[in-house]
């Protein structure tokens, strides 16, 4: 039996340092943009990933109301939502949310795209995401991420 062993470091929470990135979501296609940034959020681009620590960093996301949907899912994609009283099941299309809120439909799509438990409550406060050009950031020196 071989006696050697080869240990893959894994990364700790203190030891983690966690970056800031600006992403212009000007024409990007919707999903494409949602998977990237979730791996962002998740450490992914690292190669200190590991899976149950939060090693990801933190995304900014500006001009969401620029992103495009292909095909018909502007009209066709349905957000669905429930109140938590009866008959209270909202629907809602993806133009309408984009009109009306162009945030929340990245926060929704990265947020379906995260681990659903605790680690991905703490990635998700890692997104900003704002319609305009501007964001209130500036003091953390975010670096513009290319995908």
């Amino acid at each position: 039996m071989n006696t050697r062993s080869f240990n893959t470091p894994s990364a700790k929470k203190e030891e983690v340092q966690h970056g800031w990135y600006v992403v212009d979501a000007t024409n990007q296609i919707a999903g494409r943009l949602f998977t990237r940034i979730a791996a962002v959020l998740r450490g992914k681009h690292k190669p200190s990933f590991t899976p149950h620590v939060d090693c990801g960093d933190n995304v900014i996301v500006v001009n969401a109301d620029k992103i495009r949907f292909t095909g018909k899912k502007l009209d066709g994609k349905e957000y669905v939502r429930y109140t938590g009283y009866p008959g209270g099941q909202r629907r809602e299309t993806a133009r309408s949310l984009m009109d009306r809120k162009p945030e929340s439909v990245i926060e929704i799509g990265v947020r379906g795209m995260l681990p659903k438990n605790k680690l991905g409550n703490a990635m998700i406060k890692k997104l900003f995401v704002y319609a305009e050009a501007e964001h209130p950031h500036q003091a953390q020196k975010p670096e513009p991420f290319n995908f």
